[in-house]
């Protein structure tokens, strides 16, 4: 090889890795959510993670693997899990198990718009070239307290190519304080792109397996209705 041609080629960036989904599961950990709340919501991610249908939905996308990240949003942004390749229920126990020991990091009051964007930035600067791009956010209410508002960053997170799907969550106290329209004002103001839909969940025993039809409404790219309330079937 002549000299010049070697030098363009060391200094060429590496490949991307390509995948099926680059997929951040965006976690609500604001102050509305407690330690126990928080500890509930990783365990049902990596529990719906590992499942067979889950698995067997990454096994068979286009690339056979997808990318995700787990993050936690509050006033700041704390990666949990950084960046993993799943492709085999190995895979998938291996994420499950990072998701059991960070300490919480995300603290303080709302800052939807700004989770939106961080999102985003970590889709837009790793080294995984994804056939679809997803952030997948969870949270029990519309506050915004901090940053841009929310709609803003939706706006500008779609314009990158970016779809973002929502998992709102109702407690006793969110139907109390008249928020019991949270899935709605999400689809009103949050999730947007291509295919974006919400989910609903209203109790404790549903969270767990609403998180597990998401993703395997994500991972697959099926056609689903705008708001899919409580455990609803997707729409042919």
């Amino acid at each position: 090889m002549r000299l010049s041609a070697l030098l363009l080629a060391l200094a060429a960036p590496a490949h991307a890795q390509d995948t099926d989904l680059e997929l951040v599961l965006l976690a609500d950990s604001s102050g509305s959510i407690t330690q126990s709340e928080l500890m509930f919501q990783r365990e049902s991610y990596a529990a719906a993670m590992t499942d067979p249908a889950v698995v067997a939905a990454i096994m068979n996308t286009a690339y056979g693997s997808i990318a995700v990240t787990y993050v936690e949003w509050a006033t700041n942004q704390s990666v949990v899990v950084p960046w993993m390749q799943i492709a085999t229920p190995e895979d998938a126990q291996a994420f499950a198990a990072a998701l059991d020991g960070p300490p919480r990091r995300a603290t303080g009051r709302n800052a939807i718009g700004s989770a939106l964007l961080f999102a985003a930035d970590m889709i837009e600067t790793n080294r995984i070239d994804g056939w679809r791009r997803v952030i997948d956010f969870s949270g029990d209410s519309t506050g915004n307290s901090y940053g841009p508002a929310i709609e803003d960053g939706r706006d500008e997170v779609v314009s990158r190519g970016i779809t973002i799907n929502a998992l709102a969550i109702l407690s006793e106290r969110s139907i109390m304080d008249g928020r019991d329209g949270l899935a709605q004002a999400y689809a009103d103001r949050v999730i947007g792109g291509l295919g974006a839909f919400v989910v609903e969940a209203a109790t404790r025993d549903v969270f767990a397996e609403a998180v597990k039809r998401k993703l395997i409404l994500e991972i697959s790219g099926v056609p689903t209705r705008r708001i899919v309330a409580g455990l609803e079937t997707p729409e042919d």
